[in-house]
């Protein structure tokens, strides 16, 4: 697939066989206070892109820009798409469904972007890819790299889950924890990558992980007979997820298989808002601090921002944000009443979604379809439970006990 390399910022355009990152002129205005600018979207050759309109059936490869090899060898898409019923019944929405991401390969929706991002690094041939993470992508890439016999290092805030940092070091990568946030972890992986080279996998930084991420978008095209949501909602941290969502429904449109893009929500907790505040206000200013406990969406300089709230305004969408509470809240409901276990960056898209259900059946009638981006496994992280969850006490081994205990 032919394409090209277009700034958000500035809409320059870059023809480039080589690996390019971002627009040049624009990442030059970077000075940490803001969103990052100079993020450059993938254009698709539209000529090729619409050939696939002709097909009786399209996979996201079709519309990747580079060729995939041995797929086998680390399968990602084919996610379940679910219909919690009784959730259904409970908010009024008898048209909802949830894609289930985490039963990829690593148990979290990155492996979209790390499949994509090692076949860039096979394609040109480089075998050492690095990447700052809080741990759902560095597991990911990790996990891509055992499957391809790539070098990972991984930089992570050193407060990451022990849970997703121990699944990178058990696949192999070399993990470098940071004693510093995610955007400290953010600069020294880029550091890393100028001084020793290699390919930067980093979000959004890298734009072919959008190109990967898309392909969420495409799959569930097929997955509900060729035809898209009217809503989707996202949990948002950085802002790439939102803007993969976004683009494979851009390129659906331009091959001429939609006629519109669905509306996205951008959701988000109130400790980590920095997109949503962003989208009501136009000020792209840090946030002082992030405190949210969904560490996978914890971000106080949004590596995508810009481009996220774009596709906000793009799509007719808009941000939900909902305070942390409701997000652990969301998580045991899913479990609970629909038994799907995530861990609480993924829980933030429901939580928002069960916020906005009365709004939704006012603005679009209770036939309204809503797919609900579920993207990380509960398994990630654990500890979330503590003092909150505990194993009942054991009883002795007798029907008397038994009889005891269900009286």
């Amino acid at each position: 697939m032919r394409f090209t390399y277009e700034c958000c910022d500035c809409g320059a355009v870059y023809e480039t066989d080589e690996v390019f990152y971002q627009c040049p002129t624009c990442a030059k205005e970077n000075d940490g206070t803001s969103f990052p600018k100079g993020n450059v979207i993938v254009k698709l050759n539209k000529e090729d892109v619409q050939k696939l309109a002709k097909q009786d059936h399209v996979s996201m490869y079709d519309f990747f820009p580079y060729p995939v090899p041995d797929k086998d060898v680390y399968p990602v898409g084919g996610t379940p798409v679910a219909k919690p019923k009784r959730l259904a019944t409970k908010y009024g929405l008898k048209n909802l469904v949830c894609k289930l991401d985490s039963a990829l390969p690593s148990g979290s929706f990155k492996d979209r972007a790390s499949q994509l991002i090692a076949a860039q690094a096979l394609y040109h041939n480089q075998h050492k890819i690095a990447l700052a993470s809080t741990g759902n992508a560095g597991a990911a890439m990790s996990c891509a790299g055992a499957a391809y016999g790539l070098e990972i290092v991984l930089f992570v805030p050193a407060t990451a889950p022990v849970n997703k940092l121990m699944q990178s070091v058990l696949y192999g990568a070399t993990v470098v924890p940071v004693k510093g946030s995610y955007d400290d972890a953010f600069t020294l992986s880029i550091a890393y990558t100028d001084e020793f080279g290699g390919i930067n996998r980093n979000t959004a930084y890298n734009p072919m992980t959008i190109e990967g991420k898309k392909s969420v978008s495409i799959e569930l095209f097929e997955q509900l007979g060729r035809k898209v949501p009217d809503v989707v909602y996202v949990p948002v941290g950085d802002g790439c997820i939102f803007a993969g969502v976004y683009k494979g429904f851009y390129d659906l449109k331009e091959a001429g298989l939609i006629e519109k893009v669905p509306q996205l929500v951008c959701a988000q907790s109130k400790q980590s808002n920095a997109i949503s505040t962003a989208w009501k206000s136009a000020d792209f200013t840090n946030l002082p601090k992030a405190t949210t406990r969904a560490d996978s969406i914890s971000v106080e300089s949004p590596a995508n921002g810009r481009m996220a709230v774009r596709y906000i305004n793009e799509s007719n969408g808009w941000a939900t944000e909902v305070d942390d509470q409701a997000i652990l809240d969301a998580q045991l409901e899913l479990a609970k009443e629909a038994g799907i276990f995530v861990e609480p960056a993924a829980a933030c898209a429901w939580a928002a979604l069960r916020a906005d259900s009365e709004m939704l059946r006012e603005k679009f009638g209770e036939d309204v379809e809503v797919c609900c981006l579920l993207t990380g496994t509960g398994f990630k992280d654990m500890a979330v439970f503590e003092g909150k969850v505990s194993i009942p006490e054991a009883i002795e081994n007798s029907k008397e006990a038994v009889r005891n205990r269900f009286k």
